[in-house]
Formats: C-alpha cells, structure tokens, sequence
C-alpha cells in the first residue's frame, strides 16, 4: 500500500537515518526527583507561576497514582528538554516513527523482528494495533474502517477481562467474543477471528492465564494482544510478554515511565506495528487520524524510557515504602485507626497501603473521608469506598507520585480530619 505521501510499509520496515545524538544523553534522575521551577512569562497568562491558579482550576496531591483522570505522572525535566529540541524543527512524521520504533526496540532488546510504535496513549495503541491485524497494508481497508467488508470480525476475550478500554477494540467494528474456558476458546475460533486479546490487569481472573493465552493463539496461528497499559514496574514487563510470543504489548507512557501523559506505545511484530502506523496519524482518512502524537512526545517518550530502564526500582520502592510508613506512622496515633500494606501483584505494581478504621470511634464513612479529604486544602485525591477487614470503613494510597514533603501534608491533613470526627 502507498499513501499519498509516497511512504509505505517497506520504507517503514526498512533502514532509516537514526534520531539525532542529542536525543537520547546520560542517565537522568529517579521518578522521586522533580522539576526546578521553570521561567515565568514577563507578563499575561502564566506570569504568577501558577497557571492551574489563574485558571481557577485546584492542583491536587495525588495519593492514587498515575490516573489519566488526575493527568498521569511527573516528567522528568530532562523530557521537557528534548521536547524543546524537537520542537525547534520540522521533520517527517513516519520517517521519525521508524527511527524511533528501531531505538526503542534496541534499547528493550526486542527479538530479531520485532519494533516499537509511539502511539497519542495506550488506548490508541490498542485500537490502531487492531485495526492493523485487520487491514494489513491495504489502502482500501484502511479507508473502509469500521466497514469490515472483505476483512475478518471478531476478537476473542475472556469474559473477566471485559473493561471500558473495549471501546478502543469495539471501535474498529469488530464483534467481541466472551469465552471462559479453554473449550470454549477452541469452540470459538473460526475463519472470522482476526486477534485473541488479553488484558494484563485481569490476568488473576481469567481461567486462561497470561502465557497459556498467547501458546493457545499461536497453536491456531491467531494474532494475540496484550493490554499492559499499567504494567510497568517491574520494568522486566516491558519486554517480558513480546518474549512470551504476544504480536502485539500496550503501555502507556504517561504512567509510572513518566513519559509524556499523551503517549503510549505500541510493541511487537514489524509487519504489525507498521500496519498500525498505516491506520493512524499523520495519515489522512484513517481510523486512528485523530489520534495524533507530536515529534516532541516521539523523542520524549525514548528520553523517558531511556530514564525509566536506568533506575534504580528496588531503591525506590523502599522511597514509595517508607513515605507510606511516615503516614501510618502518625495517623496510627489516632484511636481506632489501622494500616496495613499490600503490592498489587499486577499492575500499578508499587507499594500500597490500607487505612482503615472503627466507625464506633471515628464517626466517619470511607466515602466521605475521601471527599473531604479532595475538598480539602490543599486537596488530597486518595481512593475511598472499599472496605478494610471486618466490615470496617477503608482508604487506599500508595505514594510515588507524591512530591518531597507531600508525605508530611498528607498525615497532617488525615489526622486532622479524624480527630474532628471522632466519637
């Protein structure tokens, strides 16, 4: 296939120029580090330093994580410097794609074959990877997404692994089929399967477990799908599912990578990740046109990645630990309240802690300890609503996007908030 602008899945695949040197330099900071304060504008918006401020729009400290509702992570400040780099120039959009896909591949020691795509997110990873299982390189098809006429239908997926990111798939026009057992799977598969997808997160859930998912794909020469937007620490995961076999991995890049909130990436099989950047921006009349991702969030997201695989992730979480423990340590001088941790044993894999408490002496719900705690000032977005052991009320945290010194207001703010309910 040749779109109008003369690239193809060829030149995608083949050799290109390289990024400039200055792209990729030495090690950066941990994820704890933030940024210095940058310059102010002389005058207008921004000029206070403070333009969620000016906006009317309340800054928040994030006790919940690298939520896309709450805007992600941190970049490190070496990201905003190469973005300014790119900034400065124009440059083909697919020439920089491949360029970067080839980088990134190397630096995660991908298998011979195998590449990388920055897509605008993990869910536009997800859609334009399938979208390419279905097309291929041609342009007819490309064009006629979600019209599948001439193209296979139906992605397979365990039912415990159904979630709103569907949409991304659902979008393409394909009919989801909900299996549960290994029978069912075999029942299933017909000539209209295009891809058999898995999402990491539920992987606890389903009867089919990670790495029987993708032997049972390739046992009937299907494409197989991962969804490990939030799958990362370990940093293993990153190449962990391609070296299990699966065509095509999803990560956000805005997550605990710390890359740009509007980037992901798209891993896997070269034939694949190019189809996908054939259904997607810069090109024109295509599903994934909307979807654009910049020549700064590109280069971005190989500083950031590069930055991430340099850490040291034991180091920092024992950080994320101890921050945890400087809270329970004072709120546990509160009558009635407990702690306790936990690590989710996939994704947003990074020390967490349950705070719970004896509603007979802390006249308090876990909804409403939330919402306080969000209406507060400063305001703390920490989760609320589940129950901790014996029926008691519960708040989870973890801590690693929490900024120096954010422990302390956090502890101060909860113990506040107790005391003034208790019984």
């Amino acid at each position: 296939m040749a779109l109008s602008t003369g690239w193809n899945r060829r030149s995608f695949l083949g050799s290109v120029a390289t990024l400039a040197a200055s792209v990729v330099g030495p090690r950066g900071p941990t994820a704890g580090t933030r940024s210095p304060a940058e310059p102010k504008p002389t005058g207008g918006f921004g000029a206070s330093g403070n333009v969620y401020e000016e906006l009317g729009v309340t800054a928040v400290i994030n006790c919940q994580g690298t939520m896309t509702m709450l805007g992600g992570s941190l970049p490190h400040p070496e990201i905003q410097s190469v973005m300014e780099q790119a900034s400065r120039h124009f440059v083909s959009i697919p020439e920089l794609e491949a360029a970067a896909g080839k980088r990134i591949a190397a630096m995660l020691k991908l298998p011979q074959g195998y590449s990388a795509l920055v897509t605008s997110g993990a869910a536009a990873a997800i859609q334009s990877g399938l979208a390419g299982v279905l097309t291929g390189d041609n342009e007819t098809l490309i064009r006629q997404l979600p019209d599948l006429s001439g193209m296979k239908s139906e992605v397979i997926i365990q039912k415990s692994h159904r979630n709103p990111f569907d949409h991304q798939l659902r979008s393409t026009g394909v009919k989801l089929v909900e299996i549960e057992t290994r029978d069912q799977l075999r029942r299933t598969i017909s000539d209209r399967t295009a891809m058999m997808h898995f999402s990491n997160f539920a992987n606890p859930n389903g009867q089919i477990k990670v790495d029987e998912w993708v032997k049972l794909a390739k046992q009937y020469n299907i494409a197989s799908m991962n969804d490990a937007a939030a799958d990362t620490p370990p940093v293993s995961h990153l190449w962990d599912y391609v070296n299990l076999g699966y065509d095509l991995v999803t990560f956000s890049g805005g997550k605990a990578i710390a890359g740009p909130q509007c980037a992901g990436l798209l891993l896997g099989r070269e034939d694949l990740v190019g189809y996908a950047l054939l259904n997607n921006s810069p090109y024109e009349d295509t599903i994934g046109r909307s979807q654009k991702v910049g020549k700064e969030e590109i280069v971005a997201m190989i500083k950031a990645l590069e930055i991430h695989l340099g850490e040291d992730q034991e180091a920092l979480a024992r950080e994320w630990q101890q921050r945890l423990e400087t809270i329970a340590h004072e709120i546990g001088k509160v009558p009635g309240v407990s702690t306790s941790y936990f690590t989710p044993p996939v994704a947003n894999h990074v020390p967490h802690m349950n705070i719970t408490w004896d509603q007979k002496r802390i006249l308090l719900t876990a909804q409403d300890a939330s919402r306080q705690l969000r209406a507060g000032k400063p305001s703390i977005a920490m989760g609320g609503g589940k129950e901790g052991s014996e029926g008691r009320p519960g708040l989870v945290m973890n801590s690693f996007q929490l900024q120096p010194g954010e422990d302390k207001i956090v502890s101060e703010q909860m113990v506040r908030l107790f005391r003034a309910h208790s019984a």
